[in-house]
């Protein structure tokens, strides 16, 4: 049961010893040495679900939330301003991390984020209470009417959802995308005149440069960015100034576009009010879409990595013709082993990325009404996704990219027993006569070349000069 000690105080006199703090469903004892009070120990009590805290960077968004808010009360003449400046002072030092501790909660909680949304209430207000305070006394600084004034947990908490991803991504998941799309160029250029067989449907085809398909690669990546960019573009805009149900009810008419202006200007973002208040509140369409571009990227990855995994299997019973960089022992059994580990945790993590996009298109879908009730949900998925692919991609340019070395001997053995080369004499005997000097020799384990000659359809001089690799890769590759 909760602990109902009844007190009117807000104060914190001794933080050596439990204190016993009020709200309007009564009096909740809270530990020593916290900074929140009566809402947030009711959610540690009744939503003691799982592991999974409120991720920080919504919690530091939230924050600013407050900071900006605070300021434009000040300016609305809406709030004092020795009583405003506490509040923005407390609300920085929470938003930049000086107090991360005081937030405990768990991520499954309302649907609408309001216990974390009044657990920074909370904590701004002791904070700026104990700043406005004389002789170690705390000032009465109250979590809903100062620091949460013009706001609602309804549409600051999706616009904290918002902030929190923009900056990830701005900071984070661009970057490392970047930074494995450049490795990847660079190996292109490296490898730009290394001629190797290709393959469709597993099976061989007609020979490309693996400066053709690592720059292939570099360019799915180009496309991945070019959307998660657009993307981006929608969830710049924040639900603020809507309070409950998207009217603005208890807010000033323009306090949702100055705050907006307020953190665009602090944080160095193109943050906007969004242009219908209602949409922003029942809806997450922002978020699924930026989502849909993080699984696509996630599609992309999966298949580039499998492809480096298969042309580096082996040593010697697989493709073979890449070297990965051997960072650490594959096996506690086999000695010498060494697996394609970066490999793995990528794709590992794309396969997540996978399962929260499942999760988050449900969780958008439950939007009845004014209000969408899966809001932790989707702010947790989401930014785990943008964690994990930021985490993985700069990872994976480190510690697999850049070692990627090519097994010349290898490739050159490979693209010189390809039957697929008969497609380089097509032109000038037809398909089907190709077609019988390639079933010719796979049948009698020879050379096209033998083949050819055997059958009499072309002379030896027409093979040579017809069937060359390095010309059948296309103008595009250079140096070849």
């Amino acid at each position: 049961m909760l602990p109902t000690n009844p007190s009117p105080a807000l104060l914190v006199p001794d933080e050596t010893r439990p204190r016993t703090v009020t709200d309007s469903f009564g009096s909740v004892t809270v530990p020593a040495g916290v900074l929140w009070g009566a809402q947030t120990a009711r959610s540690l009590h009744f939503f003691a679900i799982g592991e999974q805290t409120m991720p920080l960077s919504i919690i530091h968004a939230l924050a600013w939330i407050k900071w900006a808010a605070a300021h434009v009360n000040r300016d609305l003449q809406l709030q004092d301003p020795h009583k405003a400046q506490a509040i923005a002072d407390a609300a920085e030092s929470v938003a930049s991390g000086q107090f991360d501790e005081q937030f405990p909660l768990s991520v499954w909680q309302t649907g609408s984020g309001t216990q974390s949304n009044m657990n920074v209430n909370e904590v701004i207000a002791t904070l700026a209470g104990r700043a406005l305070g004389q002789g170690g006394a705390t000032a009465v600084v109250h979590p809903n009417d100062d620091v949460n004034l013009g706001q609602s947990s309804n549409d600051v908490f999706p616009s904290a959802m918002h902030i929190a991803v923009v900056l990830y991504a701005k900071h984070a998941l661009l970057p490392a995308l970047h930074e494995l799309g450049s490795a990847l160029a660079c190996k292109a250029d490296d490898f730009a005149a290394v001629v190797k067989i290709g393959r469709t449907h597993l099976q061989d085809a007609t020979p490309i440069t693996f400066g053709q398909e690592l720059g292939g690669y570099a360019a799915q990546l180009q496309l991945c960015q070019d959307s998660l960019v657009f993307a981006l573009g929608a969830v710049h805009t924040l639900a603020l100034g809507g309070t409950a149900v998207g009217t603005g009810i208890n807010t000033h008419p323009e306090f949702g576009e100055r705050v907006c202006a307020q953190l665009a200007k602090r944080l160095d973002l193109p943050l906007r009010q969004a242009s219908n208040l209602f949409a922003a509140l029942a809806g997450h369409e922002a978020l699924v879409a930026l989502h849909a571009s993080l699984k696509m990227l996630a599609l992309a990855l999966i298949k580039m990595a499998n492809d480096i995994r298969l042309m580096g299997s082996g040593p010697r019973a697989g493709l073979g013709e890449l070297t990965l960089p051997q960072n650490e022992p594959g096996s506690s059994i086999m000695p010498g082993k060494v697996n394609p580990t970066q490999v793995e945790a990528l794709t590992m993590v794309c396969a997540q990325v996978l399962g929260h996009d499942v999760a988050i298109s449900f969780a958008a879908s439950q939007g009845q009404f004014e209000l969408n009730v899966y809001k932790p949900l989707i702010a947790l998925n989401t930014l785990d996704s943008l964690r994990l692919l930021a985490d993985a991609m700069s990872s994976f340019a480190k510690f697999c990219v850049v070692g990627i070395e090519v097994n010349q001997a290898r490739v050159d053995a490979l693209l010189h027993s390809s039957l697929m080369l008969v497609t380089a004499l097509a032109p000038h005997i037809g398909y089907d006569r190709a077609a019988a000097i390639a079933k010719h020799a796979q049948t009698h384990g020879s050379t096209l070349r033998e083949a050819a000659l055997v059958l009499g359809t072309v002379t030896a001089e027409q093979f040579d000069a017809w069937v060359d690799a390095r010309q059948m890769v296309g103008p595009s590759a250079p140096g070849v």
